[in-house]
């Protein structure tokens, strides 16, 4: 599978994550680098668009995502 469209982009990674690149690594390679579908980020950004996805929302946090668009 190819890596998620928004990798290079991804606000969390760039500020969040920055000082962390062990740890950046290992969620990008759950989440950015296999199926995107189980990331909380994604999950929003496909839904509501990138303007709605909060800076704090960490990848793992599929509920609070799913919380965030209604679902």
């Amino acid at each position: 599978m190819a890596d998620c469209q928004l990798i290079e982009t991804c606000i969390f990674f760039n500020d969040k994550m920055a000082n962390m690149p062990d740890m950046a690594n290992l969620y990008k390679q759950r989440y950015c680098r296999t199926d995107n579908s189980n990331c909380a980020r994604f999950t929003v950004f496909s839904a509501l668009g990138r303007e709605n996805v909060p800076p704090d929302l960490y990848p793992n946090d599929i509920s609070r995502a799913r919380e965030i668009i209604g679902a």
